[in-house]
Parts: C-alpha cells; structure tokens; sequence
C-alpha cells in the first residue's frame, strides 16, 4: 500500500521576519504566516487527510489548527519533527551568528556535512530523528494521507533522504517558503517525491 505524505513548514513567524534563528525556541506567526495556513487548507481542501501530524513547536501547531479549519481531523504532536536544536545562535539574527561564529556559520549554509555545532544538531542528527518520525507515521496510515507540519531543516533533510541526496548538496533548490506544499508517496521502504517546495497558494512570496 501506497501512503502519501503532504509536507509542509510553519508559516511565517516574527523571527523569519527578523532573520533570527528559532530552533527550539518559538515565535508567534505574523498575520501573513496565520493567511498562508489558511490558503494552504484551502488548497487541501479536496485532499482527504485521515490525520495531522505537528512538530512540538507553537508555531507549527497553529499552522496545523489554521490548516484543518473545521475539519473533523486529529492532530498528534511529534518532539522529532521540531526543528534543528541551534545551541547558542537561537534567537540571535544571521548577522549576529555571522559575527559570532563566521566559520560555523559559514559550514551551515555552505557545508551542511561540515557542520559540527559544541551546542546543538548535526544535520545529520535531525535527518535521523525526522526520519523515525515519518516511519512511525507510514507504520500507523497505511494507505492513507496525511499532512505533516515541521520546520525548513527538518524538511530539507528528509528530502535529502528520500532523494538519496548527500547532506552537502541539502540547500539545493527549491526553497522552503512557509506553507509551501511538497508531496510524497511512500511504499515500503521507498520513496517517491512528486512535488517539491510548491508554493503557488501563497501571495507575496518573499524569501525570510
């Protein structure tokens, strides 16, 4: 049996707004993020999801609640799809982390396999961990649909894994804008992904 997974990451927050770094720590979405969700369930409106899984995250939770709408769908919140734990960069800016840690920086976002944190996630930590989540998942909807609300990392990574893609090639187009839609059917051990990053239902698209 064939089940399809409907990805998606959080809409925007405050943080994404102000180029900080959330990881663990959390934001409220702005009300462009709270109308993207909105947009997202009304393009999934035809789609019959038999669950809704979230990260931990508030900012992930609300964006399942704003998708469902009056759906008659469960939620279940999963601590393995948050985002990567960031150490000491959450809640600074980009600016911050870069004067801070110019070499570390510069590892996570142009040698995703070199990055090696004293505080925090490996790439690869949050790859293994996402993947259990969505196997966990798989096991429990057998030939179903679900939709999964995690976060830009998590949703690289299992992609990477899906794609058989090396974690150095992780930032790789397309870009996770929030609420954007990436759709994968899964059967067995493979995994097939048959849309990537769609963020055609968001207006205003603006990379954060």
């Amino acid at each position: 049996m064939t089940t399809t997974l409907y990805l998606t990451r959080h809409g925007e927050t405050q943080w994404n707004v102000e180029k900080r770094m959330q990881g663990w720590q959390d934001s409220p979405l702005t009300e462009k993020g709270r109308q993207d969700a909105k947009r997202l369930g009304q393009r999934l409106e035809a789609v019959e999801l038999t669950a809704i899984y979230a990260s931990t995250s508030g900012r992930a939770f609300e964006t399942a609640e704003l998708v469902r709408g009056e759906r008659p769908i469960p939620i279940y919140q999963d601590e393995q799809l948050r985002e990567m734990h960031l150490g000491d960069w959450e809640g600074k800016t980009h600016d911050e982390i870069q004067q801070m840690d110019p070499v570390l920086f510069d590892h996570f976002w142009n040698a995703p396999h070199l990055y090696v944190p004293q505080r925090g996630e490996r790439f690869w930590d949050v790859q293994q961990r996402a993947l259990e989540a969505v196997q966990r998942i798989i096991a429990r909807h057998q030939g179903k649909t679900v939709l999964v609300v995690t976060h830009g990392v998590v949703l690289k990574t299992l992609i990477a894994a899906f794609k058989g893609v090396p974690l150095d090639d992780l930032w790789a187009p397309p870009y996770m804008y929030g609420t954007s839609v990436t759709i994968v059917e899964a059967h067995h051990d493979e995994f097939r992904v048959i849309v990537e990053g769609d963020a055609s239902h968001i207006k205003e698209i603006k990379k954060v």
